[in-house]
């Protein structure tokens, strides 16, 4: 063999192993857990954040919805949670290059994915730049387009602190409002105001709810949901994508691309606005929509059997 294509031949050889270790050093580096059979209908829930983490819904749902005859793959972005990486950049590229690890790994060539809250964000996303990897998308909670949020958190609190006459919450609000609209800080203070205020949760929950409630509080997966604070303010440094609307890249996904899209809301979740909501769901479309009572923002565990017979209706 000539001495040339023998050295070609052994350094393309350590090129091809170098790369598929780093690849699967990548992967291998995030928590992943998968629930049912891997025959099943592929199934990837991708959490809220910045600073999310799949734990709630793996301890709560994960299983259910497997046993509904799902595949279901529950993981932690890179930097958040159990993927613990101080170098992690938390941009949506990296979080796309994680789930098209995460599809290398399982050998999914197509697989529905569940995103909620933030989770919607970079569910939508991914999908626009890989639609042949998206079998259907289900947006749970999920945030479609940030500023509205934002502005309607921030006049419904103006509205409750003007009824009680707290000019000092009024004052905090009115800080608020003078924040760069595109910083971590200003995100983190709307979602803080919406926090007291009650926005994300459910004064008199079912006895279904409650009893997920105090099963969860009393597991050993709630010890592990720790957060990583620095998560957003990362997220904003590096990305240029903050702060947006992704409506037109659904509506691109559900005539261009014919990708099915569900959305799933409950009534009491603060940050939405009724109005938004029913924008929603005139561009999703009636049968792909179900606005959800008794339920805030953690509506698969809210309204869970509502979550997983619609996700099981629509999805198989």
């Amino acid at each position: 063999m000539d001495p040339n294509t023998s050295f070609t031949m052994r350094f393309t050889l350590l090129l091809l192993t170098i790369l598929s270790y780093s690849i699967f050093a990548q992967a291998q580096s995030l928590y992943i857990k998968t629930f049912g059979k891997p025959g099943s209908t592929p199934l990837i829930f991708i959490h809220g954040g910045p600073a999310g983490s799949a734990v709630h819904f793996e301890a709560t749902t994960a299983q259910k919805l497997a046993d509904k005859g799902f595949y279901v793959i529950v993981y932690d972005r890179r930097g958040e949670c159990r993927s613990v990486d101080a170098n992690a950049a938390l941009t949506y590229e990296e979080a796309f290059t994680d789930l098209n690890n995460i599809y290398q790994q399982y050998k999914l060539t197509k697989a529905n994915l569940v995103g909620f809250s933030f989770g919607g964000l970079v569910t939508t996303l991914f999908a626009e730049k890989y639609p042949e990897k998206v079998q259907a998308i289900v947006l749970c909670s999920a945030l479609f387009a940030q500023q509205t949020t934002y502005n309607h958190i921030l006049d419904t609190v103006t509205r409750i602190y003007r009824q009680k006459s707290d000019t000092e919450k009024l004052r905090e609000v009115a800080l608020v409002q003078q924040l760069d609209k595109k910083s971590a800080r200003y995100r983190s203070e709307c979602f803080r105001l919406a926090s007291e205020n009650g926005f994300f949760r459910v004064v008199h929950p079912d006895p279904e709810a409650q009893e997920i409630s105090r099963a969860y509080d009393n597991s050993a997966l709630k010890q592990t949901d720790i957060r990583n604070k620095n998560a957003p303010e990362r997220f904003y440094k590096n990305e240029t994508r903050v702060n947006i609307d992704v409506q037109p890249v659904l509506v691109f996904l559900i005539r261009e691309k014919h990708i099915p899209v569900y959305g799933l809301y409950g009534k009491l979740d603060g940050i939405f606005s009724t109005g938004m909501l029913h924008h929603l769901e005139q561009l999703l479309g009636t049968k792909n929509f179900r606005y959800v009572d008794n339920s805030s923002h953690y509506l698969y565990a809210d309204q869970q059997t509502v979550f997983l017979d619609s996700v099981t209706w629509w999805l198989k």
